[in-house]
Formats: C-alpha cells, sequence, structure tokens
C-alpha cells in the first residue's frame, strides 16, 4: 500500500523528480502545442472577428471585434497552459506552477545564484524590444492595428468615458503579455525545447513565437529578428519567464497609459 501510494506521487510530479527540470517535448508535441495556440487565434482574428463585426454597428465595429476575439484566443492559451501543467504535474499548486513554468528570480548560468544584479537585465531587454518599433515593417491594415485605432477620431470617439472598454483593453495586454503568450512560449515550452532542439532551443522557441502571429502576419518579420534575441534568449540564458514577461510588459503597460489617456478625455 505505502509503495502504491509513493510511486502515485511519483508519476504525478515529474517535474519535481527530475531536480526541478521539467520533462521535455517531442517535436510532434511541441508543434501540437503550438498549433493549438496559433490556429485558435488565426481563425478567430481572420474567421470569426469579422462575422462578429457585421453584428455590430458604428466605424469601430471591426476594431471591437478584433479586440474581443483575441482576448478570447489569449484566454484560451492561460486555459491551454493550466491544462497542459496539470496533466504533467497533477498539480496546480503555486509551488508547482512556480518551477515548472519558471516563474522565478533569474538565475546566474555561472554560479547558479538567483536574483540581485541579474534584474538589470531587464533593461537591456526592454531597449532590445523597443528597438522593434524602429525597424521596417510590411503594410498593416489600418483596421487591424490597435495603435492606429487609438489614434483615430473614431476610435478616441468610442473609447472616452468608456470604462467597461477600458477594462476590457487591459484584460487584454494582461493575457496577452503576463497570462497568455508569454507564458506559453517563455513559461510552458521554452523550457521543455531543449530535448529537441539542444542549444539552439531559445532560437526555435523565437521562429516559433513568430510564426504564431498568423493572425497578426505583417509583424513576423520583425519578431523573428527582435523578439528571438530580446525574448527568448535571456529567458532560456537565465532560466527566467519573469524576465520575458517583463520585458514583454513594457508594451502592456506603454497601451495602457495610451488607453487611459483617451478614455480620460
Amino acid at each position: 500500500m505505502t509503495e502504491t501510494t509513493s510511486s502515485t506521487q511519483h508519476r504525478s510530479h515529474p517535474h519535481e523528480s527530475r531536480g526541478g527540470e521539467p520533462p521535455q517535448y517531442s517535436l510532434t508535441r511541441i508543434l501540437g502545442t503550438w498549433a493549438a495556440a496559433t490556429a485558435p487565434m488565426a481563425v478567430l482574428a481572420w474567421g470569426v472577428a469579422p462575422r462578429l463585426a457585421d453584428a455590430l454597428s458604428g466605424p469601430t465595429a471591426l476594431s471591437r471585434a478584433l479586440i474581443l476575439s483575441l482576448l478570447a484566443g489569449m484566454v484560451w492559451q492561460f486555459l491551454l497552459v493550466l491544462v497542459l501543467v496539470r496533466r504533467e504535474q497533477g498539480s496546480l499548486r503555486w509551488p508547482v506552477l512556480k518551477e515548472a513554468l519558471w516563474l522565478r528570480a533569474p538565475q546566474s548560468p555561472r554560479t547558479g545564484k538567483r536574483g540581485g544584479r541579474l534584474w538589470w537585465v531587464l533593461l537591456p531587454m526592454v531597449l532590445a524590444l523597443g528597438a522593434e518599433e524602429a525597424l521596417p515593417t510590411l503594410p498593416t491594415p489600418g483596421a487591424r492595428d490597435l495603435g492606429l485605432f487609438l489614434d483615430s477620431h473614431a476610435g478616441q470617439h468610442f473609447l472616452s468615458g468608456n470604462w467597461l472598454w477600458l477594462l476590457i483593453l487591459v484584460a487584454m495586454f494582461m493575457f496577452n503579455t503576463v497570462l497568455g503568450e508569454e507564458l506559453l512560449f517563455r513559461g510552458l515550452l521554452l523550457p521543455r525545447m531543449r530535448g529537441a532542439f539542444g542549444r539552439w532551443d531559445w532560437a526555435a522557441n523565437g521562429v516559433l513565437f513568430a510564426l504564431y502571429h498568423l493572425h497578426v502576419p505583417w509583424v513576423i518579420p520583425q519578431t523573428v529578428l527582435v523578439d528571438t534575441f530580446a525574448l527568448a534568449y535571456p529567458s532560456r540564458r537565465y532560466r527566467s519567464a519573469v524576465l520575458g514577461i517583463l520585458t514583454h510588459s513594457a508594451q502592456s503597460v506603454f497601451f495602457t497609459v495610451l488607453v487611459v489617456g483617451v478614455v480620460l478625455k
């Protein structure tokens, strides 16, 4: 009876049984997880959103439909991460999630120490991500560009005093850079890709992250050039998804400030 219980506990927490290392995914499982996040976002952006826009009214109908659709896709990513971790670890307790998703302070690859001065790596990461805005981009459909929506007369008129949509947009930003994309790519996938890609797991992670953006394909070239080095590489080197989350969240803070300014007008 004791041996059976011990064996069951061992199977329920494979992460803990590997000395802090998450189990490695096969290439098929990596691509399957990528597809489970990518396909819904593409379908929601190009299939669901236009139909939802037909049911809405006003010049901002498509923009609103896209925001709602993409928010739903990012919530799905969060749920997907929880389901996969629960199946793998047998628990969603915070100590388990923290280790399974690398939600911890950066760790020195030389000394093994965590935190302290290592947090300064966030500065070049944020600057590198910000440099992405200076790169040439492919033509972007105006109705599908959040920045143009916030800057347009129609968008500002719609959001002025609209606290409900402020909450919706902030929720989308949160699921985009904290609970959705980063949690899935840097928290779930990156720690489990070394078995399939070896020392280049961070590069493969960056490429997959870029190709995930089929819902906004015009950003793929700059994403693969910048985000691979600004997000994936430091997260792998310092074994901390928190670095990617905080760096990517700088964009969320920027857009939140913009939206608050528009709502307060």
